[in-house]
């Protein structure tokens, strides 16, 4: 239990507010009457939502963005889409590599005689792919740090 001396700073920190403000009817919100205040299980929704609000809050504030403006908001977000977009390339350079040693596998086992030519020509189109999840990457990190 507060004590008075409690009760009558908050009192006093609150300032003096007048009784009872007009409000318009909506349809869209429910006036305050209408809305339950106690209940038997009101005290426990009120435990459940602060058990779990910890646990929805953390990833979302855990994140090194902070944005000051909704138009730096909007910037940041489509950096960060932009970049992830980007990133598919990466799963097709993958792709690319499992399909070029694939194919090289394949063509050892049709003819073991032409293993050192297909062996280059593989290693030359394993560098093709690669390069191309590395374009990719950079353009991630270009969006991301440059603009």
């Amino acid at each position: 239990m507060l004590s008075s001396s409690k009760v009558a700073g908050a009192v006093a920190r609150m300032g003096v507010k007048p009784a009872m403000t007009a409000r318009i009817p909506s349809s869209i919100m429910r006036s305050a009457a209408a809305q339950p205040i106690g209940g038997r299980n009101a005290l426990l929704l009120n435990q459940a939502r602060n058990a779990f609000a910890p646990a929805i809050r953390a990833p979302i504030q855990s994140r090194g963005v902070v944005a000051e403006t909704a138009v730096a908001a909007i910037l940041a977000a489509g950096k960060m889409q932009g970049a992830g977009l980007a990133t598919i390339g990466l799963a097709g350079a993958g792709v690319g590599i499992g399909t070029v040693f694939g194919a090289l596998i394949n063509g050892t086992a049709r003819n073991p005689a032409l293993r050192s030519q297909l062996f280059q020509y593989a290693i030359l189109g394993f560098a093709f792919a690669e390069a191309t999840g590395l374009f990719a990457l950079m353009v991630a990190f270009l969006l991301l740090f440059a603009y």
